[in-house]
């Protein structure tokens, strides 16, 4: 078990996170530079047995979790009061919950699967920042994953499109009413990543293509391949730092040059 040597300062000195989609892949590897750099991580998911395993995985004395649900107001609240209890207070929050979408044209659209997308990364979103900023301390930060979809769209993305869309112009309106508090709040938008998540997208999307869909989706990005989540835990890590301390209201893309 890696324990912190205090003497070491680093990016995340004394800070406390919470990272929720925390039994994810980004989510861990954005909890292991958060670790590496000095924090206390809180993990919270829906997902008890992928809580359990990230934790594991990530072996520190310095990671705890939470079981939560980030669409339901009651878990979300209770998350942000047993961060404080545990921790004394929040100084990074990272909203990384997400559920996979169907590539189809908007006439063959699932609407209750439209209102999941929306429930997660909408209302989840929100209900992050709502209990979130009552918790937060001044100069801290609120970093939302979104993806290249909340940017750009093309045929078969509506509803990822609109929901991660709607988390933009979330971010530009809680960034405007934090920034008396000095409270960063920005977004960062991933182009595909090799992980579990994006391969499930990848093999429905295969019979509809007729083709291997991952192949196809590293013939959009001009740098060829997809991302590791290593790779965009990177850049969630800038936002979380006093790295970014004058960016806030911003989408920082990290797609390999998919949306240019």
């Amino acid at each position: 078990m890696r324990v912190h040597d205090p003497d070491r300062r680093n990016l995340l000195e004394g800070r406390v996170a919470l990272i929720t989609g925390g039994g994810g892949s980004l989510g861990r590897a954005a909890a292991r530079l958060f670790l590496k750099e000095g924090a206390r991580v809180v993990l919270a998911d829906r997902n008890p047995e992928a809580l359990k395993a990230a934790q594991a995985a990530l072996d520190d004395v310095n990671v705890s979790g939470v079981t939560c649900d980030a669409t339901l107001e009651d878990d979300v609240a209770r998350a942000m009061e047993i961060v404080v209890d545990r921790h004394g207070g929040l100084d990074v929050l990272v909203a990384n919950a997400g559920t996979p979408a169907s590539t189809v044209p908007v006439t063959e659209v699932d609407v209750e699967e439209f209102d999941r997308l929306f429930a997660v990364h909408v209302r989840g979103v929100l209900l992050a920042c709502k209990h979130g900023l009552r918790v937060l301390t001044d100069g801290g930060s609120v970093v939302i994953v979104s993806s290249v979809a909340g940017l750009r769209a093309g045929p078969g993305e509506s509803a990822r499109a609109a929901v991660e869309h709607a988390q933009v112009g979330l971010m530009r309106a809680v960034a405007k009413e934090a920034a008396a508090r000095h409270i960063r709040v920005n977004t960062v938008h991933p182009g595909p990543m090799a992980n579990d998540f994006q391969a499930g997208v990848e093999e429905r999307l295969t019979p509809v293509l007729g083709s291997d869909a991952a192949a196809h989706v590293d013939r959009q990005i001009p740098l060829g391949r997809h991302a590791r989540p290593e790779e965009i835990a990177k850049s969630v890590l800038y936002l979380a730092s006093a790295q970014s301390s004058f960016s806030t209201g911003s989408t920082l893309v990290v797609d390999g040059g998919m949306s240019a």
